[in-house]
């Protein structure tokens, strides 16, 4: 079964906001202007669809005239045991710049380590591990 893919619109900062997960997950940014698909309901070097493809996958586009941005309650993207610990912790110290830390990550009274971060663009992540997470060579 296929996971949902997270496609954001942004308030016209997804080519910054695309660059920004890179920098801080890795990988690889596509970007496709409004231009570039003969949109006319946005500005012509707005992103129309971008892509960050890399072990954190995200889409998105600047949302165009009359279309909602991404404004983020209720939901949190989770990043639980995804990675190695010490990744785990450099994504999270990565997304806190210019961002707000929600819950510093750190080990939590039921034996696991996780924390929250809304990072500068928005989006709210849950990051963390248990301390007998099984560590695969295919993991970060």
């Amino acid at each position: 079964m296929a996971s949902p893919q997270i496609y954001i619109s942004f308030p016209g900062t997804a080519r910054e906001a695309l660059g920004f997960y890179a920098e801080v997950f890795g990988g690889e940014v596509s970007l496709f202007t409004y231009k570039d698909f003969a949109r006319t309901d946005g500005p012509p070097g707005a992103v129309a669809h971008g892509v960050l493809d890399g072990v954190v996958a995200l889409a998105g586009a600047d949302a165009a005239a009359g279309e909602k941005a991404i404004r983020c309650e209720g939901l949190m993207l989770s990043l639980l045991g995804t990675a190695k610990p010490s990744v785990l912790h450099q994504w999270f110290d990565k997304l806190t710049a210019g961002g707000t830390v929600v819950d510093p990550l750190a080990p939590k009274p039921w034996g696991a380590s996780d924390g929250q971060v809304i990072d500068r663009h928005g989006l709210h992540w849950l990051i963390g591990y248990e301390p007998d997470q099984p560590q695969p060579e295919e993991r970060l």
